[in-house]
């Protein structure tokens, strides 16, 4: 898993290989709440063309959603 900082406004997490893995996207949520990323904030979601995930992405800051 890569957490990737280009954006210090967002968390952005990929996989190891290609696609996601469930341990990644739990660290993925661990990191955004230790972040202080509220519950409710929506996630994006980057698909592969058979539906896996590639990568994820939370916004960290209030507003600009």
């Amino acid at each position: 898993m890569r957490h990737h900082e280009g954006m210090p406004a967002a968390l952005r997490f990929t996989g190891e290989d290609k696609d996601l893995t469930l341990d990644e996207l739990a660290a993925f949520v661990d990191a955004a709440r230790k972040a202080g990323v509220p519950g409710d904030k929506p996630v994006r979601a980057e698909l592969s063309t058979s539906g896996k995930i590639k990568q994820v992405e939370v916004s960290v800051v209030e507003d600009g959603d």
